[in-house]
Parts: structure tokens; sequence; C-alpha cells
């Protein structure tokens, strides 16, 4: 099924629901609370596992409460977690608030552990990378470090992917070292001064994408689907109803990640992510929205 070596970060998502966000020194009476496992790197390698890609987890965690939170997570979905675990710091959490009416969410991220991973806890997980199909990574947890795990994979012919979330800076070269880069439409604009609208604005997106060194860029664009460059806007797929948009770039990235690591082409991988993403909207939660392989199938069949 492939091997899929994931480098990122686990926190445990506090979700508040109300009709609208709170103004500055206001308070809402909210209409629900939840308490369930998050974080880009972490919901990726829980997507990548549930599609059936044999799914490494490269972290750091508090021995805490949120950290067994994390280890039961991934054990659920099939992850094999290489996280330390560090006495002195805590498992990261995020505050995540979702608009009722229309599921769009607001998150503020607080890593923890996650925090500490360095280039030193890349290098020793060097063999685990370059054995992998394809090694995928964030910007939650230090630039350094992301920056590492691709150059290892890199150097060892593995296929690398990026995820340049949340919007940030990046040192020069990082987009060299990326056979795919996949931001949504506010990172895009944030790495290439292209506001991303439609899809002559992602066009335009991919040409400065590629000029900085992508060979591959993937712009994730919501409800309308993923713009691939080289073959257009693969639509988005409707599952049904929508609950919470909460992880669905998460489920794109786990979903076109398996896929790819399984030997899919890029288009066809691009169309499992939507179809991954599409079913992760219709249920509550990052993680546990996460489907399985045999639901993204059927609704590939489905949709023909």
């Amino acid at each position: 099924m492939g091997k899929v070596v994931v480098l990122g970060v686990f926190v445990a998502d506090t979700v508040y629901r109300a009709d609208r966000m709170p103004k500055m020194g206001e308070t809402l009476l909210g209409n629900s609370f939840a308490l369930g496992p998050g974080g880009k790197g972490s919901n990726q390698a829980v997507a990548s596992a549930r599609i059936g890609a044999e799914t490494h987890m490269i972290s750091k965690l508090g021995r805490d409460d949120f950290g067994k939170l994390a280890l039961e997570t991934w054990a659920e979905a099939g992850v094999i977690p290489h996280a330390e675990q560090v006495e002195t710091s805590y498992t990261g959490a995020a505050f995540v608030f979702i608009e009722e009416r229309s599921g769009d969410n607001a998150i503020i991220i607080s890593p923890g552990a996650a925090a500490l991973i360095g280039p030193d806890d890349i290098e020793a997980q060097a063999e685990l990378i370059a054995g992998a199909d394809v090694f995928l990574t964030q910007l939650e947890q230090p630039m350094d470090a992301a920056m590492r795990g691709l150059q290892i994979a890199k150097e060892a012919g593995v296929t690398t992917m990026l995820n340049p979330a949340p919007a940030a800076e990046l040192p020069d070269g990082m987009l060299a070292l990326c056979d795919y880069v996949t931001p949504n439409e506010t990172e895009c604009e944030a790495l290439t001064g292209v506001a991303v609208h439609d899809v002559e604005d992602a066009a335009r997106a991919c040409a400065a994408l590629k000029a900085l060194g992508v060979q591959t860029p993937i712009i994730t664009m919501g409800e309308q689907g993923a713009y691939l460059d080289g073959h257009g806007l693969v639509p988005a797929v409707c599952a049904g109803a929508v609950v919470e948009t909460t992880g669905a770039g998460d489920a794109f990235n786990g979903g076109f990640a398996a896929a790819l690591a399984e030997g899919m082409t890029p288009l066809e991988a691009a169309r499992f992510g939507c179809a991954t993403a599409g079913l992760s909207v219709t249920k509550a939660g990052a993680a546990a929205g996460m489907p399985h392989r045999k639901d993204v199938d059927a609704l590939i069949k489905k949709q023909g």
C-alpha cells in the first residue's frame, strides 16, 4: 500500500461552537464544546493510515493526558508513532472556534513539546525517512526540523510534500526541495503574492511557485476543489451536508500522500484527496472525521 512518513504536531483540539466569534472583551454563550485529537501533522497521518498506507508519525509529546490521547488516536488509526515524551513540557493544544451556521473555523495553536523538535531529532529518524515512499510535513513544528526532513527525503529520492500551513516566511531553498506543495488560497497568496479566487488566479500562482523551485504545486480551494498544476481544477466531491470544515485540508493532504505512495498518478491522487476531504467535512472533529478507505472508494465509484 505504500509507506508515508509524516513530520508534524499533535494537539488536543478544544472545540467551541457558537453563532459567531465574540468581539474583544465580549463574552458569549456557546452552543457546544468538544475535546478531541488534532494538529495538522497528526490529522494527516490519521487520514493516510485510514486510507491504508503504512504511516509513521515523527513528533514530540508531553507526558500528560493529552499525550495519552495522541497515542490512543494513533493506535486506533494504525499510525506508527516515533514521538519522544518530554517530561518538562506539555502536549500541544488548540482553540478551535466553529461558526454554527457555516461550519467555518478559526484556530489558535500552542504546539507545546512539538516546538522542541530540532534537526538532531530528524537526523535520528533519517533511516525511517529515507525508506519512505512519501515524506510529508507542515509548518507547525520548527522550520529547521521541516527543512532537514525535506533534505533527507530529497537526497534519498523520496517523494517530498510540504503543506505550508500555517502561512510563514520560508527559508531559502525550501520550496526547491518539494515535489509537491499544497497551500490553500491564503497560504498561496503569502508565498506568491497572488490572490487566488478562481482557476485563472490559481494558474498564475502555480507559475510563481514553480519559479521558486516547486516541481508540482497544488492549491486547495475549499468548496471549488484543488488546482493541480498541469491538469487544472480537480472538482470538490460532495459527500453530504457540511458539518465542519476543520481538517478538510488535512484530509486532502493525507489522502493525496497515501494515494501517491500507493502508486497513483498525481491526477488520480488529487481526485482521491478531494474525495477524502469531501467525506471528512460531513462529520464533526478533525481526526475523528477522517474517512476509511472503503468509504472513499465507494464515493469515487459513485461519482464516476
